[in-house]
């Protein structure tokens, strides 16, 4: 698939490394923080308020609960679905975060196996790891790339068993013309200086059920009844009063990351719009190339791209390769049943066994220039002349 990338110019400089990631900002998000200073309110008030409905409306969902991180989300997000002495189906290719909030909750992690061609969570191995002890589905939608959500949302109905959306990897993809975030019960997003929407840190959860907003904004902070700023707004009059309904935690956003993720909202098509443009180009670029695999997109999503993850037998040599170029190139993910912590959980996963041994994730973040693009590039294919 051709792209409409420019050919570089000469002269690049070949010490500058090219990162995997890097974060895109301008002085629209300084400005945005300038004036949060300026309005003397810097914690969890009026603008992580906006955020939410701004970030509601664009995933579309009636709710959106802004946290300081998207492992606060999923913890929070299963302390909702109230998993404690059972079993969560969940994939092994993920940052550890997706299977400790699991274990936060006092759940068990079992661990379903995935896909080959998409390299997310597979609906046949989620119902085959289907038991009575079974109360919840997480997913995650790997590198930006949706689940088969037709498939398991089917299999969550069929056992009245609620779904969550890892989707840190997702903002902005969509399944079918629906966001990531707004197809299962709630959706859990990251806002980490790498992902697509980069605030330096920060999370959301989404999601339709009235009932989980209240609880929600209580167990952000410390389980008080209401936040500072609507007691300071709302409740003018008793702004020093509030009740502790229940034991919370102290982990919102404050108005400083929401300042900045607004901005970022703005951008948001528009950056993912270069990393598919980028992707394209690779595609392309590398279609010849018969000692390599590129990534697939299945016709029900329209990924949001955050990984460009190829394969290949020589992986860490190909790895090596770039870093002699300064080009940086990594591994989403060490399959988290092979971590120490969780190697006694269960865990028949051959495909996932099998195929990250030969993942390789390249640099893609919309802030490349051409040029950058092309030093990949040349650098991939250097490595097999």
């Amino acid at each position: 698939m051709a792209s409409n990338l420019a050919v570089p110019q000469a002269g690049v400089t070949l010490s500058e490394p090219i990162p995997i990631f890097r974060p895109t900002f301008g002085e629209a998000e300084l400005e945005a923080v300038q004036a949060v200073f300026a309005s003397g309110w810097l914690g969890l008030g009026p603008r992580t308020a906006e955020f939410e409905r701004r970030f509601a409306d664009y995933i579309g969902t009636p709710h959106a609960v802004a946290l300081n991180s998207a492992t606060a989300a999923l913890d929070l997000g299963l302390r909702v679905l109230d998993v404690r002495g059972g079993e969560v189906i969940t994939t092994p290719m993920t940052f550890v975060s997706t299977n400790h909030a699991i274990l936060y909750n006092g759940g068990e992690p079992v661990f379903a196996d995935i896909e080959e061609d998409t390299l997310n969570i597979d609906p046949r191995s989620i119902e085959k790891n289907l038991t009575d002890r079974t109360r919840a589905i997480v997913v995650v939608h790997y590198g930006g790339h949706a689940c088969d959500m037709d498939a398991i949302m089917e299999l969550a109905r069929s056992r009245n068993l609620p779904v969550l959306e890892d989707a840190a990897h997702g903002c902005g993809g969509s399944h079918r013309g629906r966001k990531l975030g707004s197809i299962g019960t709630l959706g859990s997003f990251s806002f980490h200086a790498v992902k697509n929407l980069a605030t330096g840190d920060g999370g959301m959860l989404t999601f339709s059920n009235e009932e989980f907003d209240g609880r929600l904004r209580r167990l952000r902070w410390c389980g008080i009844s209401k936040d500072t700023w609507d007691r300071s707004v709302v409740d003018r009059q008793y702004s020093w009063y509030y009740n502790v309904e229940e034991l919370g935690f102290k982990c919102h956003m404050n108005d400083i990351v929401a300042a900045i993720g607004m901005v970022q909202l703005a951008k948001l098509d528009a950056n993912n719009a270069r990393r598919k443009a980028i992707a394209a180009y690779y595609d392309d670029r590398f279609a010849d190339l018969d000692w390599l695999e590129t990534p697939i997109e299945k016709t029900y999503a329209d990924s949001a791209h955050h990984l460009y993850v190829v394969r290949l037998d020589r992986r860490d040599d190909l790895i090596n390769h770039l870093r002699d170029r300064s080009v940086s190139a990594g591994v989403h993910y060490l399959p988290n049943h092979l971590f120490a912590l969780y190697r006694g959980y269960r865990a028949d996963v051959p495909v996932a066994d099998r195929v990250w041994k030969r993942l390789v994730t390249l640099p893609l973040y919309p802030g490349m220039t051409d040029g950058d693009v092309e030093r990949v590039v040349e650098g991939v294919r250097g490595f097999g002349t």
